[in-house]
């Protein structure tokens, strides 16, 4: 569950039932939420968007059992195609073969409006920043396209080239040809330019990806628009149909997917779509009613990990740290962290993933995996016990091994922070920052550096101003500076 306003509640995700049909903002059909007390007293149920968490980036909101006027359905028609792109996909790709065709002098992007231009557009775009496009940057759209930075309903950030490569050298190991890439335009590109370069084995690629800037550079059946969040194809059957096809596996061709989620996501909603697209994979096999699921990489913050097995038990996860090349935090070098929290949940068996040994990982052979160098074997837990990358410790009184900060708290009879507050409720009443049970989280003293201080992937000049105002739009920002510790909040706090 996420917290709500009123901190007496939290909200309930009610999946999509058969034959129930939601109504739709630009954002695709949005998701149904029911308020539920601490007592387990049920609310009025709502429909609110699925995409942005912000209601200045989408404010729609609708009773479930509201009486909609036929005006108020036509205004809101109305609106959800003024949002939609001025061209269909297919118009894109047209107008992209005729830009690859133009001599490299003519070949021009506007960076105000984000789109590729063709000589007799310059006259309109004339007072415009544009640039020259070189035939390096149209292989690597996203290098050329401005990630989307609002920090209320969009933050994209881009796979680093180590963790790109990591990603297909392994993949490909594993004898897969085909990759579904949900939100992973990086690995696109870079499945692309090694089937050009033929140094490795060809692969096929499908982008499934929110962001529509993306069908200026793909054909129909190499680029889909898609809301992870609702499962939602933007083009309709024609794109579902896209889907499909490439799921179909023949001639020995093995598919599994890779997606890269906004952090904060509703993973609830993100497993729901994950399982309907494992769930179309399974009927298109011609295996004897095999139930086995499709071969899935999610790529999350460690945090989350019980959120997602929640949801997905046959998930596990890895050691190996994601890195980011546009993040501030989650990337290797002067100005990122030494380890990141972003990790791989996967159904594929972790004994046949290897990580790289050059980057810090080593093999448990109790654990039968490869784990990350500071994450030692416990004998007496008999797991490699580290889930943020720092060597963790045996608590013999817990009997479980437990972050190096922690300690033992006798009057709590638990570990937890030196200088936390002893004896009060370990529960979800009061506060999270300091655990009094006089105030809630908001009206903490301490809420700008207690919980900031402590966690080891903060930032040290302090608190970000962006954090959640309403429950439901928390899951399109990716993690920024000093939030690593209320996104683990709220995966705790989650349902």
């Amino acid at each position: 569950m996420a917290e709500a306003d009123d901190e007496s509640f939290a909200l309930q995700l009610i999946l999509p039932e058969g034959g129930k049909t939601a109504p739709c903002c630009p954002h695709g059909p949005t998701l149904l939420f029911e308020k539920v007390s601490k007592r387990g007293e049920r609310g009025r149920r709502f429909y609110a968007c699925s995409a942005c968490r912000d209601r200045k980036d989408c404010n729609f909101f609708q009773w479930e059992d509201e009486k909609v006027s036929e005006a108020r359905l036509l205004a809101r028609e109305v609106k959800n195609q003024s949002k939609r792109p001025l061209l269909s996909q297919e118009e894109y790709h047209t107008r992209f073969t005729t830009f690859i065709s133009l001599p490299l002098d003519e070949k021009k992007f506007c960076q105000d409006c984000q789109i590729l231009l063709l000589p007799g557009e310059r006259e309109a775009h004339a007072s415009h920043r544009s640039t020259d496009v070189s035939a390096a940057q149209l292989r690597r759209p996203s290098a050329l396209l401005r990630p989307l930075d609002n920090k209320k309903s969009n933050a994209q950030y881009l796979f680093t080239d180590r963790s790109s490569h990591f990603l297909l050298d392994t993949l490909s190991a594993l004898g897969y040809t085909k990759l579904l890439c949900v939100g992973t335009p990086r690995l696109q590109e870079l499945i692309k330019l090694r089937n050009l370069e033929q140094k490795h084995k060809p692969m096929k690629s499908l982008l499934l990806d929110i962001d529509f800037r993306y069908a200026q550079f793909y054909s129909q059946d190499e680029f889909c628009h898609y809301n992870m969040f609702n499962h939602h194809f933007f083009g309709g059957e024609p794109s579902s149909a896209v889907l499909q096809a490439f799921l179909t596996e023949c001639d020995e061709e093995k598919v599994v997917m890779v997606a890269d989620p906004p952090f904060g996501g509703l993973v609830k909603a993100l497993a729901n779509s994950f399982c309907l697209i494992s769930r179309m994979w399974r009927k298109l096999q011609s295996s004897d009613g095999s139930n086995a699921d499709m071969p899935m990489m999610w790529i999350f913050p460690y945090f989350f990990e019980p959120r997602i097995l929640e949801c997905l038990p046959s998930f596990s996860m890895l050691d190996y740290q994601v890195g980011y090349d546009n993040h501030p935090l989650y990337k290797h070098g002067k100005t990122g962290r030494k380890q990141s929290p972003v990790r791989l949940f996967t159904n594929i068996s972790p004994k046949d993933i290897i990580l790289p040994k050059e980057e810090g990982y080593r093999f448990c052979s109790v654990c039968e995996r490869d784990v990350w160098c500071l994450n030692k074997h416990c004998a007496k837990c008999n797991v490699c016990p580290s889930k943020d990358g720092r060597e963790w410790k045996h608590c013999s009184a817990c009997q479980k091994c437990v972050k190096p900060s922690w300690r033992h708290c006798h009057s709590c009879g638990r570990c937890a922070l030196p200088d936390h507050p002893c004896g009060l409720s370990q529960g979800k009443e009061g506060c999270f920052n300091c655990g009094s049970l006089q105030h809630k989280r908001k009206a903490c003293p301490l809420k700008d550096t207690h919980r900031i201080s402590s966690c080891p992937f903060s930032a040290k000049s302090g608190r970000s101003k962006n954090v959640s105002r309403h429950p439901l739009f928390k899951h399109k920002t990716k993690m920024r500076p000093g939030a690593a510790c209320r996104a683990k909040k709220m995966a705790t706090q989650s349902m």
